[in-house]
């Protein structure tokens, strides 16, 4: 307990050093609740898929065979894996955006609210994609929770995350254009 909780201070000292305690650090952190509550609901479709097969299986075994065919469950073994790949995809996204938030704290320092002042407003640009990389990933969150609940399509995730990553390569781009201009 206790060496965890010192492991979480350190790191917390750790973002404060290369991250700042501003905009930079607040898009880091987006990010990383969104890729968080992902988790949440993977995980929760994992549960649900394996509550799902054993009350279809039970269902089965209670009605006998005569009595058709049994429900299916909430989530397919294949959609399940699929989600993995989707999340793995986007936790692998984690590391490059927490290298472009440290690449814009050291070009551009934030310790407040404002986003830094940059030639030609390229920074409002790389906060924007960052911002919106964060808001697209509790979107695919949420698409998630519909295909959990059973409502909602394993392509609708998918497309969100395609969007998550569109955002992060553009502020990546926006970002190392204007350093080697």
């Amino acid at each position: 307990m206790l060496k965890g909780l010192f492991g979480a201070s350190r790191q917390a000292k750790r973002d404060d050093a290369e991250l700042g305690k501003g905009v930079w650090r607040r898009d880091h952190d987006r990010f990383r609740r969104g890729l968080d509550r992902f988790h949440q609901m993977l995980e929760g479709l994992e549960a649900a898929g394996a509550a799902g097969a054993a009350g279809a299986e039970g269902a089965a075994k209670a009605s006998g065979p005569a009595s058709g065919p049994a429900p299916s469950p909430v989530c397919s073994e294949g959609t399940y894996q699929a989600m993995v790949m989707v999340a793995n995809n986007l936790a692998d996204l984690l590391p490059i955006v927490h290298g472009i938030v440290m690449e814009a704290q050291r070009t551009a320092p934030s310790d407040g609210m404002e986003v830094p002042l940059g030639t030609g407003g390229y920074l409002n640009d790389v906060h924007r994609e960052l911002s919106r990389s964060g808001n697209a990933l509790a979107a695919a969150a949420e698409a998630l929770a519909l295909v959990r609940l059973g409502v909602g399509e394993a392509s609708g995730v998918e497309l969100k995350a395609a969007i998550v990553a569109r955002h992060v390569e553009r502020a990546g781009e926006l970002l190392h254009k204007q350093a080697t201009s």
